[in-house]
């Protein structure tokens, strides 16, 4: 499932007159990501029923790891707005873990890498930058994990895959020079989202999480949504091919 979301008036706000992309939002993954850009100005267009609740809103179902669906999710956006994107944001993810590299299953391994982590975000960067150059310039910003720098046990399939984003993107930083695009990535540590809370042993993973972090608690989507939405503003321009972290001091 992907988002588009489009801004209105006044100019006075950062994102008013964007169209911005967000790949992967649902109701229960990332609320205040929604919230933070309605007092930015921007009018969401959300995923089912969400759009029904939000003016000028537009729905599109996506499935980010099919490179033509993922051509026409950007069209839908410059149909529904008469505008070309200005932002891409790249949520969408699947997470295998609690099992280490060695009982890691091809299925699970393809969910991830040929799925919406990899190759997901493969298609949506490749997309947005050919998109974003064309438009005169824009914001790239990639959701990535902690779990690339801190490796914890049964987490490795996963990390990888989410490491292997950091790499397009900064790579992408570089080879966008001139076209006002910027790329970053938000590596958020362990949060409270339905993908970290599902599964049998998520209790147990709760429980680690909070145990190592130096805050004493799981992180909320509302920690993490400020990173997000100031790096999609002209004043982030400045920030370019970084992996910013997001995660209480859980790893720096």
């Amino acid at each position: 499932m992907a988002d588009v979301t489009a801004s209105s008036p006044p100019a006075s706000q950062p994102l008013a007159g964007r169209v911005a992309i967000v790949t992967g939002a649902s109701r229960h993954r990332h609320p205040p990501v929604r919230a933070r850009r309605q007092r930015r100005a921007s009018r969401a267009a959300e995923a089912e029923s969400l759009a029904a609740e939000l003016p000028r809103s537009a729905a599109v179902r996506a499935d980010v790891a099919d490179e033509a669906a993922v051509r026409s999710l950007f069209d839908a956006a410059e149909r529904a707005f008469s505008a070309a994107p200005h932002i891409l944001v790249a949520c969408a993810g699947v997470m295998r873990a609690d099992a280490p590299l060695a009982a890691t299953s091809a299925a699970d391994f393809d969910a991830m890498y040929a799925g919406a982590n990899t190759r997901g975000a493969f298609l949506c960067l490749r997309e947005a930058a050919n998109r974003l150059r064309r438009g005169g310039g824009g914001r790239i910003v990639a959701v990535t994990s902690s779990a690339v720098a801190s490796l914890p046990p049964g987490f490795t399939a996963y990390a990888g895959s989410k490491a292997a984003v950091e790499a397009m993107v900064r790579g992408m930083a570089k080879e966008l020079k001139g076209t006002r695009v910027t790329a970053n990535c938000v590596a958020p540590g362990p949060v409270a989202t339905d993908m970290f809370l599902a599964g049998d042993s998520a209790d147990e993973r709760v429980r680690r999480a909070v145990e190592v972090n130096p805050m004493g608690r799981l992180g909320e989507v509302g920690d993490v949504a400020p990173v997000v939405g100031f790096l999609c503003t002209d004043a982030a321009e400045w920030i370019n091919g970084q992996v910013i972290r997001v995660n209480g001091g859980y790893v720096t």
